[in-house]
């Protein structure tokens, strides 16, 4: 998350984002991550994917512009999901950098997190910036496995069976997924809760949530997926933002089945690419994914506060990456 620190900028102000500093928030979102990542048009940068306005209407009030001048001139987000909270992206516009923007940026998402009392915390950045890395240990966040974002070109396969898509649900049948999907999450890592991605994918229109139906009545599995132009995800792309199985003995099983599904969500939607990451610490799910065809096209670390790993380690089945 390109972002700044150092000096002071002695007009800075943070307030909530609002509707109509979206498009300059987008705007320095792109040439942000563009000039950092040396891209020839920065302005371009994420083509059609869109994460400002998304992440906005998901929860205004815990996204926040930074102005100065009464010009807007960086951006942040916090996410609530549950015991686990995580934020970004946090940008600044890059002729700004280094002049205590970003730390300013950091002030209203940790107070979020104390609102929310989650319990584990995180954020994706740069793993080759020491800059970066320095500023989120100022948090008191620490950097440990790698997080690969990956992608593969779609394939016709066999349908996934006991696949269940949440926007095919009566309002009564979603209620009782979102209770069966907080029991996945929750036997993931105590507290992790994905309502409100599953909700806020649902009313922005940006996708479908995959809902594996277990042999119990309950659930074996869930992803939220978002699909095309207008979402996280881009023209022609399936990004999971989320997935994950149950743990257990036959996690790896429903985990390859899970990906299945993914992919053929994908199909339906008539999408070439499916976008998901990993982090490294979950072996054997990233084993599976690149034997599956998926390709690293981004990497950049976790940063975790408190220093533990959360729900990323070798028993876990989780998709995800924090951007």
């Amino acid at each position: 998350m390109p972002s700044a620190k150092r000096t002071s900028v002695p007009s800075v102000s943070v307030h909530p984002l609002t509707e109509p500093d979206l498009d300059r928030a987008d705007e320095i979102f792109r040439v942000a991550f563009g000039t950092f990542l040396g891209v020839p048009e920065p302005e371009t940068f994420f083509g059609t994917a869109d994460y400002v306005r998304t992440r906005w209407a998901a929860d205004p009030e815990a996204a926040f512009a930074a102005t100065v001048e009464g010009e807007v001139v960086g951006s942040n987000f916090a996410a609530d999901w549950g015991s686990v909270g995580y934020f970004g992206p946090l940008t600044v516009r890059p002729d700004l950098w280094d002049q205590g923007i970003g730390r300013r940026l950091m002030e209203p998402v940790m107070a979020c997190f104390d609102t929310w009392e989650n319990r584990h915390l995180g954020l994706f950045t740069f793993s080759h910036s020491p800059k970066h890395l320095e500023l989120y240990r100022r948090y008191g966040f620490w950097p440990r496995f790698l997080t690969a974002i990956m992608k593969k070109q779609v394939t016709v396969s066999a349908a996934a069976p006991g696949r269940v898509l949440y926007g095919e649900l009566t309002a009564a049948e979603q209620a009782d997924a979102l209770s069966l999907s907080r029991a996945v999450t929750q036997s993931v890592y105590d507290g992790l809760s994905l309502d409100r991605e599953i909700m806020a994918t649902q009313a922005q229109g940006l996708g479908d949530t995959i809902l594996l139906e277990g042999a119990d009545s309950g659930l074996d599995g869930l992803a939220v997926c978002h699909c095309g132009a207008g979402s996280e995800a881009g023209e022609d792309v399936c990004f999971v933002k989320f997935g994950a199985v149950r743990p257990g003995p036959d996690a790896a099983d429903r985990f390859e089945r899970l990906l299945s599904a993914c992919e053929q969500l994908a199909v339906e939607k008539g999408l070439g690419q499916l976008d998901a990451g990993v982090n490294l610490a979950r072996q054997d799910a990233y084993r599976r994914m690149v034997d599956r065809g998926f390709r690293t096209w981004l990497q950049g670390v976790t940063m975790h506060k408190p220093n533990e790993p959360g729900y990323s380690h070798p028993d876990a089945y989780v998709i995800d990456d924090w951007r």
